[in-house]
């Protein structure tokens, strides 16, 4: 491979890592090729970009990145690897993982970075399948916020209602007296 080429798929990395803010870095060690076919099937199903990348090369994109990717240098760059990206859904990785593992347990993780937070051991799949979006989070914020709201004005309403049942009540009392 010619200098040329290398520097094009650092480059291509760098672009990923600097715009998408989760990827993950997992290991494919001794799978057949129907197995690896299985899984990008699998990934290209649900939007899922997966690369087999040396680990130079990670290594090398990481570096021009403002967040420190040093931890992974011990422990996640050795080896076979390979970088997922999903555009939108940060957990949709773990997920897919987590299910590929029902039937292989040949795919592993490595690493993973979820908004620059570092996830490091394949021990991590089950807090990032936990983990929330943001827009769940804002989801739930909202409904927070709206829902005392919705309490006052519910028992505002259901004040006044019994308030002019107990009127029609004594007013109809009175004519019947």
């Amino acid at each position: 491979m010619k200098r040329e080429e290398k520097g094009a798929i650092i480059e291509e990395l760098t672009d990923k890592f600097q715009s998408i803010p989760f990827f993950y870095i997992t290991e494919a060690n001794g799978m057949t090729v129907a197995e690896t076919n299985n899984l990008r099937r699998m990934c290209f199903e649900r939007g899922i970009e997966y690369k087999v990348v040396k680990n130079s090369f990670i290594k090398k994109a990481l570096e021009t990145l403002d967040t420190d990717f040093t931890p992974f240098n011990e422990t996640v760059l050795h080896g076979q690897s390979a970088v997922m990206f999903h555009p939108e859904n940060g957990k949709a990785p773990a997920q897919l993982i987590k299910e590929f593992r029902r039937t292989n347990d040949k795919l592993q993780l490595k690493a993973a970075s979820i908004d620059y937070s570092l996830f490091i051991g394949a021990d991590q799949l089950d807090t990032l399948i936990s983990l929330k979006s943001k827009q769940e989070l804002i989801g739930e914020i909202i409904g927070l916020l709206q829902s005392p709201a919705k309490n006052v004005i519910s028992a505002l309403q259901g004040g006044g209602n019994k308030l002019a049942g107990i009127l029609k009540t004594l007013s109809e009392r009175e004519e019947a007296a």
